[in-house]
């Protein structure tokens, strides 16, 4: 018989926000619940649980699947608000929302179906200077300035999940990403999705991707 570890987490729901093992997150902490969220994590394990929300709804129903990330770096204000960085540890699915007294929400996770995301597979060469030039390609479009001499030094792991996290890409799509089994297939539809929203014009009236 499997026994599938188990644990509690307390969890931030931000649309377009993602995270994935080993990259980090700025973010800026400024909702009175947001704010206790951190303060707790930093008495506790300084785990918080990044997750999207599925729609709108109060509280707004998530996804199935999320990252933890750890508090790396706090910069506590003045006023009670943070700048914190989170580093990603692991993705985590859901199995259920916690009835829980505290203002931020908590669930049950399950880590173990996660347990390769520790094996990176490199890109095949040709796969890797496909990603480069049609980053190009996207930035030019999107008229973003990017230092393309350190982008040539990352790994191919920072390389396609930095994109997938920066891009301005739509819920659905960030989803789509972070559910992605392998750096492979990420990499596949990192470029399928640049490829996509690079044909838009400024002009455009919906001016990001849907993935249906």
């Amino acid at each position: 018989m499997t026994v599938t570890a188990r644990t509690r987490l307390s969890i931030f729901p931000l649309g377009g926000a993602i995270l994935f093992p080993r990259m980090q997150l700025p973010l800026h902490i400024f909702e009175p619940r947001y704010r206790a969220l951190v303060s707790d994590a930093m008495a506790r394990d300084r785990r918080i649980g990044m997750i999207q929300p599925r729609g709108a709804g109060e509280p707004p129903p998530l996804f199935d699947i999320g990252c933890v990330g750890r508090i790396a770096q706090v910069e506590a204000l003045e006023d009670g608000r943070y700048n914190i960085v989170l580093e990603g540890v692991s993705r985590f699915r859901v199995v259920r929302e916690l009835e829980v007294s505290t203002p931020f929400r908590q669930l049950e996770v399950e880590l173990d179906a996660f347990a390769d995301d520790d094996v990176v597979e490199p890109l095949a060469p040709v796969r890797r200077a496909e990603i480069e030039l049609e980053s190009r390609r996207f930035a030019d479009a999107q008229g973003y300035s990017v230092d393309w001499d350190s982008v040539a030094r990352l790994d191919d792991e920072s390389l396609v999940n930095g994109i997938a996290q920066i891009a301005p890409f739509d819920v659905a799509a960030k989803q789509a990403l972070l559910e992605a089994p392998t750096l492979v297939e990420r990499a596949d539809l990192v470029v399928q999705l640049m490829q996509f929203f690079g044909r838009r014009t400024p002009g455009d009236d919906d001016d990001v991707v849907t993935l249906q």
